[in-house]
């Protein structure tokens, strides 16, 4: 379901995560996973779904480097996004 980014050595490896809220809809969610992270519609979709029924999930593993300015851009967004080791 999520794909991994090819370590080109500027990083190590990272989840990136997304909590659930009762602020964002589903269908903004989907458009922000489909923009920044280039998931599927379908992709987007069951992360979306999971995301609503477990309270969390990983949309994206890569080097840390990578996933940054995707969580900013998640963040800016209104998503309540964090790298696997921060603080919420």
């Amino acid at each position: 379901m999520v794909e991994d980014e090819v370590d080109t050595g500027s990083g190590e490896v990272a989840h990136l995560l997304v909590y659930n809220d009762d602020h964002n809809s589903f269908d903004w969610v989907i458009e922000c996973f489909m923009e920044i992270l280039q998931h599927t519609n379908q992709q987007a979709e069951q992360l979306a779904l999971l995301i609503h029924l477990k309270g969390k999930a990983t949309v994206k593993t890569a080097p840390r480097n990578v996933l940054q300015p995707k969580k900013e851009a998640l963040v800016d967004r209104g998503l309540s996004a964090v790298i696997e080791g921060e603080r919420i």
